[in-house]
């Protein structure tokens, strides 16, 4: 069937910002790659022609559905839970629809973004992070939610992670990376899929020169395998997964 990759994001445009590179490079090599985020990003600073919340959440999931098709994403899905507000979720709720998704998609790594909660430390990245890797653990659990799909049990679990800072704002905690992604060959795609998300143009602008200077590379780390492993560096997220 072929290998398939997983990406969980909190917000439209997180799956080409922070994993654009990812997703082509995986999307180019044949891989099935899918994306679910977890908010319509209603709470968004930058808010294009929108007026009101619900405008922007509509334009939103548009400029994501845009972003996916640049990006070779083969399934992309929006959850209902509150732009800004994933502190306050249900985590046992979040986790079970994303373990419902994972027994569905069976993919044989997954990609979500870090503890630190990325360059700009958003809270919602960071619960993104813990509802996803509960998730990884507990698709695979009889003890877990019983009723929601066949077991299974995902080979990689990796987080987004960075080797910078950026400067004037807080300083992320980032892990060490364990998996380098040259992204040069999609790089221009990536850029595609961000121009897609036209309501946060001004956003793109001023992440422009971080892209200029450190966006040939997209950083990650091995957090969790189903096969006991040193810590190593590798350059293949799918290094060791077998079919």
């Amino acid at each position: 069937m072929g290998l398939r990759l997983l990406c969980v994001t909190a917000h439209p445009d997180d799956e080409c910002f922070a994993f654009g590179g990812a997703l082509a490079l995986a999307a180019e090599r044949g891989v099935e790659t899918s994306v679910i985020c977890l908010t319509d990003g209603q709470a968004g600073s930058y808010r294009g022609s929108a007026s009101s919340p619900q405008e922007l959440g509509e334009l939103r999931r548009a400029e994501f559905a845009a972003s996916c098709k640049i990006l070779g994403v083969h399934h992309h899905e929006l959850l209902d839970f509150q732009d800004g507000q994933l502190e306050f979720a249900n985590l046992s709720e979040m986790a079970a629809k994303l373990v419902e998704r994972i027994r569905r998609i069976r993919p044989h790594a997954i990609i979500t973004f870090g503890g630190d909660g990325g360059l700009n430390t958003h809270a919602d990245h960071t619960v993104a992070s813990a509802a996803t890797t509960a998730a990884f653990h507990w698709a695979g659990s009889p003890k877990r939610y019983p009723a929601l799909g066949d077991l299974y049990q995902p080979q990689r679990l990796y987080y987004l992670t960075y080797n910078f800072f950026v400067d004037g704002r807080p300083r992320h905690i980032p892990a060490p990376w364990t998996l380098t992604l040259d992204i040069r060959s999609v790089f221009l795609c990536k850029q595609d899929a961000m121009r897609a998300h036209t309501s946060q143009t001004p956003l793109m602008e001023r992440a422009r020169p971080i892209f200029e200077q450190h966006g040939q590379e997209e950083h990650y780390a091995l957090a969790a395998s189903i096969v006991p492993q040193p810590a190593t560096q590798s350059t293949d997220m799918f290094e060791g997964v077998t079919e």
